[in-house]
This record gives C-alpha cells, structure tokens and sequence, in this order.
C-alpha cells in the first residue's frame, strides 16, 4: 500500500475493501488528521494494528475485517469518541477485549473469528445505542450480563456463538423489542431458556444449538407457546441440548413464514403433532435423536418445499406421501422401527443426494427406481432386512461418496460396475449372501482413489485376495472360500490347482482335494471308532465320571476378559468366524493362557451359535477336544449384551494349520489311512 497516501491531508474517506494489498496497515493514515472512514476490509494485510490510528479524532467507522493481522487489540482505539463501526473481524487477533472502547460511541462491533480470551468487560454494557454485537468464534468466556437486553435497548442482532461462555440466558433480552437475531450456539449456556420470547415481535432467527440448555423437571419447551407470536421468525434451532418434555402441538401453529425448526439431539417425547402440514413454507424438519413415538403422519406429504427431514423413534411404514415432497435432499429416518417396503413413490425426489433408512426393520426388495436415483451422494440402508439382489442401478450411481447396506438379507453377485464410482469414500456391503468372485481388489483401488473403507464382510464371497496393502480399512472376514491377502486380513493361503487348459489356478480348496479328504477322513473315523469302541468304553466312563466331579469350573467375567484382552484389541485377536472372533492371552490373576471366542452379537445368528454351542460342549467331553474353561454371558460398559466362551489356550494350533498348508496331499493320505 503506498505510503504517499498519508500526504492527502484533507482526505476523509478511504474504501479500498476486496484487493490483494499486502503488508502492514500504514502508519502514516495518521498524518490524514480530517479521515472519517478507513475501510481495508478483504485484502491480505499482516502485522499489527497501528496504536497510532487512536489519534484520528474525526474516525466514525474503522474496518479491517478478512485479513492477517496479529497481535492485541490496541487500547488507543478507545480514543476515538467518534467510532461508531469497529470491524476487525476474521484475523488472528488475541488478548482480551479492551475496557477502553467503552469511550467510543459504537453500535457495530464485529470482533468474531479471531482467537481473543477472557470475559466481556463489564464497561462495554455502557454502549447503549449498540445495534450489533458480533464476537462469535472466539475463546471468550464467563457470564453473559442478566440486564443485557436492559443495557442493549436497541439491539438487533447479537452473535456470540462458538465461544466459551457460560450461566443462563438472560431473560431481559425479552425486553429487547428490536432483535432479529440470536446466535448463541456452540457454548456451554444452561438452564431454561426465557419464557417471554414472544415479545420480540421482529425476530427472525434463533439459534441455541450445542449447548447445556434444560431441566431435569421435564417441562423445558414451554417457552415454544410463546415464540409462537413471533410472526416474522424464519429459523428456530435448538439442537444438540439437553431439553426435555413434549413435543407441544403449539409448533403446528407457528407463521407460515417458519424455514427451519431444528430440535434433534434432546430428550424431546410425544408425537408428531397434528396440523405440522400447515407450515407450508418448511424446508427443514430435524426432530432425530430424541424420544418420539408414533408413526410418520401421512400429511406430512403436503410439505413441498420440504428440503431436509429427520425423523427418529418412529413406528409404523414410510407414507406413500413423502414422494410429494420432490425438492427433498436429504432424508434421514435411521434408527427407527419402521417396517415394510420402501414406497417406490421416492423415485419421484429426483433431487434426493442423502437417504438414510439405515437399522429398521424395512423389508422387501429395493425399488430400482429409487435406488436409480442419478443425484445420490450418500445411500444407507444397512441394518434391516432387505433381500434380492442389490440393482443393477445401484451401478449407475457415479456421484456416490457412501453406499452401505451392510447386515441385510441381499443376495447374488456383486455389481460389476463397484469401480465406477470414483468418488466414493465407504463402501459397506458386509452382513450379507453376496456370492461369486471378490473383486480384484488392487485394480479395485487403484479405480476408487478416495476410499478409505471397504467392508465385504460376512457373505460368501471365493478367490483369491491381493497381499499388496493399502492405506483403506479393509474387512472380508467371514468369507469361508477367500484366502490369500495381508497378514491383517487373516486369511488362509491359497492352493495351486491345474485346470483343463493347464495354467494354474489359485482357489483356497479345490473341490477335488475336499472330496478325497472329506470321504477317506469318514472312513477311516469310522473304522478306527468301531475298532477301539468296545476297548475304551469303560475307561471312557470312568474318565468322564471323575472330570466331573473333580474339574472346577473357571469364574470369568466381562471386565476381566475386557482387561485382559486390552479391550479386545486387535493385536490379540487370533482368529475370524462367521459368527466370532478369537483373543488370546494371559490371566493376571492365574497366569492362565485363555482363547476367548467373543460372539458378535449384532450379526445375525450369533446368538443362536452361542446357545447351541453351550449345548453340544455340556454334553461332550474327550481328551483330545480343547478344554472349555468358562462360559461369559453378561452385559458390556455400555449395557449391550455379551456372550463368550473361554478355552485353554492351545500354543501348536489347530489341526487345519498342521494340514493345510504344511503337508501334501499324500502326507494327509498317509495320515488318515495309518
């Protein structure tokens, strides 16, 4: 910026806002002794504010918001009894707040996204012509002053969100007749909020989201009757507090001009409430995460300009009328208990980027047509019982960045055309019957250059999977025919098997190697059983007899696996079925060796596994079975269900890793026919 600037002696008003000069703020603007107006705002200035700009006794607005500069707040700003618009807001400016611009005559001051600290000086509630107050995204903290809707007569907006600060929300802001907006969000504000809300005729804004804000006495949405008086609001959040009690039915009766009601995250209950079609200008219903029951009104369907809806704790089926809302862009009604089809009425929102019906109980194949939707972003259908194949639609999708339908019932290959979604990030197929070749996963990758997870999971999935790692999170555990991969994957290692063209193949087991094994294996069990039935069924008798009068049953709780597993980490996991996993280790207290098989319990079945195992291990017992040492059937730190076996640690193995793939096929032969 030049410096001849500071000649222009009679210069009153300087806007240089929205350029690329760089530097430092000039210290000779002081010498422009008549300037009323500096106004750098959007450029790329660094350095300090000059104090020197306290001696332009004539400054009325000072603007230097949008750019770099550091350092505190100078105190000589407090000189300039004339300032009525301070804005140096979005630098890197520190420190507290000076006392010293209470001496000013201001009614803007936007301070917010810098890094200042400390309370509001007390002496700043002097500045009773002040209009808007603007300190969001900073560090600052303390109390807000309980008279500030009494000090601030003539407030309009007042912006303090994403800071530190603390106590309750003053409730004489309801005398400041002239606000339109409050931004109080991302605090650490408790209490109730102010009943008399409805006085602020002018409102238009409310935003309470991300605080402490409720009581434990259950009635903490009384003040909604009264907001709605405020026929001019346009934007009501409340998400992310504490506030408990009923969904008031007063909601239904709020101004047509009523944009956004966001409640979710709370410990709101009761039901949707009749005649919500009459905000008929809505495009933002977020009621997720709270205690709601009932089922999905079928009216809500007359909300066209609905653009996001999120619902949860409901029952019943998803309406046909939701595909009247056609500007949809995001509908979430996860983590309900929602049954049925999906209507193929929402193919209709051709705009729809988001759908979330994940962990229902929707059935039913899924629709083609609204799977087909070109304009999805993120699809998340896991954790309900959908069956068929997955569409060939779904491959179309190129715009993807999510797709999971993990732990359903679907069936059939994977889509060939998984690569051709470029942008995707999450790819959860996990939980289901998906069948045929794994995709070759290097190619795979190299194709998706943005995933970062990839779940195969728990189908039926064969072939061979790539040793070469990759930075993605990867799971293809419970795939019985996959072998090959990583160490991490846990995968056997594949066979070489020559087919009829005589190139090699690589399959974990080929189907002849498993008919010889499997028929010579019967045999040859059943000769050696009926050889040595008569000879041993005394002794077997006896031995049995006195294990169980004599073996002590092992005591082991779920804390105690949890610690000694180290909370179930993944270094001590030794091994992956379909319906568990395996840890080992050592005891503490016993310096016991345990192998303990923890059930995954979300997974379809695992609970009946369980149950049946515990069965067939009461009534077997032989020396050359692995000892069961205790059985765990309890309640985890978070209050889910847990069921574990534990047995004696076996340090060689088991047999299959003795088998397969250290000896050959006439070494195996040899084995079972001596």
């Amino acid at each position: 910026m030049p410096i001849e600037i500071g000649g222009l002696f009679r210069l009153r008003l300087l806007v240089l806002i929205n350029n690329s000069f760089e530097g430092k703020v000039p210290i000779n603007f002081t010498y422009c002794l008549e300037l009323k107006v500096l106004n750098l705002i959007d450029n790329k200035l660094g350095g300090k504010i000059p104090e020197e700009l306290g001696s332009l006794s004539k400054l009325t607005a000072l603007g230097l918001s949008s750019n770099n500069l550091t350092g505190k707040i100078p105190a000589s700003l407090g000189n300039l009894s004339s300032l009525t618009k301070l804005s140096i807001g979005g630098n890197n400016l520190e420190g507290s707040i000076p006392e010293e611009l209470s001496r000013t005559s201001i009614d803007f001051i936007q301070l917010g996204f810098n890094s200042l600290t400390g309370n509001i000086p007390s002496s700043l509630y002097n500045l009773s012509n002040m209009r808007y107050f603007r300190l969001a995204a900073n560090q600052l903290k303390g109390s807000l002053s309980q008279d500030m809707g009494v000090a601030f007569p003539h407030i309009r907006q007042l912006v303090l969100a994403k800071n530190r600060f603390t106590g309750t929300i003053p409730v004489s802001l309801s005398n400041a007749s002239m606000l339109e907006g409050i931004f109080l969000s991302i605090n650490n504000f408790t209490g109730l909020l102010p009943p008399n809300l409805g006085r602020l005729q002018n409102l238009r804004a409310i935003n309470m989201a991300m605080n402490q804000l409720g009581s434990s006495i259950g009635d903490d949405l009384s003040f909604i009757d009264s907001l709605a008086n405020c026929t001019w609001l346009r934007t009501m959040i409340f998400g992310y507090n504490f506030l408990r009690g009923p969904l008031v039915s007063t909601i239904a009766n709020f101004s047509t001009q009523l944009l956004a009601m966001v409640m979710g995250n709370n410990q709101i209950h009761g039901t949707i409430p009749l005649g919500i079609e009459n905000l008929v200008n809505l495009t933002y219903l977020d009621l997720v995460m709270n205690h709601l029951t009932g089922s999905i009104p079928s009216n809500i369907g007359k909300l066209h300009k609905m653009q996001v809806l999120g619902l949860l704790g409901l029952s019943g089926g998803i309406p046909s009328s939701i595909g009247n809302l056609t500007l949809l862009l995001n509908l979430d009604l996860s983590s309900n208990n929602l049954v049925g089809d999906v209507p193929s009425s929402l193919a209709a929102c051709q705009n729809l980027e988001y759908l979330t019906l994940s962990n229902n109980n929707l059935n039913g194949s899924i629709p083609n047509d609204v799977i087909g939707l070109s304009s999805f972003v993120g699809l998340q259908l896991g954790g309900n019982a959908f069956t068929g194949a997955l569409p060939l639609e779904v491959g179309h999708l190129i715009n993807l960045v999510e797709l999971d339908v993990y732990d359903n019932r679907l069936s059939g290959a994977l889509p060939n055309a998984l690569d051709n979604y470029v942008e995707m990030r999450d790819l959860g197929l996990g939980g289901n019957f998906f069948e045929g070749e794994i995709p070759t996963i290097p190619m795979f990758l190299k194709d998706l250059p943005f995933l970062t997870y990839l779940n195969l999971s728990f189908n039926e999935l064969e072939g061979e999977v790539s040793s070469v790692e990759s930075n993605v999170t990867i799971s293809v555990e419970g795939n019985n025919n996959l072998c090959g991969g990583f160490p991490k994957l846990h995968l056997p290692t594949f066979v070489n098997v020559t087919s009829s063209s005589g190139k090699k193949r690589k399959h974990p087991y080929a189907k002849l190697l498993v008919l010889i094994i499997i028929g010579t294996s019967l045999l040859s069990l059943l000769a050696l059983f009926f050889i040595i039935h008569l000879r041993r069924k005394k002794m077997r008798n006896n031995a049995s007899s006195t294990q169980s009068s004599n073996e002590e049953f092992l005591r082991i709780s779920f804390g105690e696996l949890h610690k000694a597993t180290e909370g179930f980490l993944e270094s001590n996991k030794v091994n992956v079925g379909s319906y568990s996993s395996m840890y080992k280790k050592i005891l503490d207290e016993d310096g016991i060796a345990i192998a303990a098989k923890v059930f995954n319990l979300p997974r379809r079945g695992a609970s009946k596994s369980f149950m049946s195992e515990c069965k067939t291990l009461r009534k077997i017992r032989h020396r050359n079975l692995v000892k069961v040492l205790s059985a765990c059937s309890s309640l985890n730190f978070q209050g889910n269900d847990f069921k574990a076996l534990v047995f004696e640690f076996m340090s060689k193995g088991n047999l299959d890793k003795w088998l397969h793939p250290r000896l050959t096929l006439l070494q195996r032969l040899n084995l079972l026919l001596h």
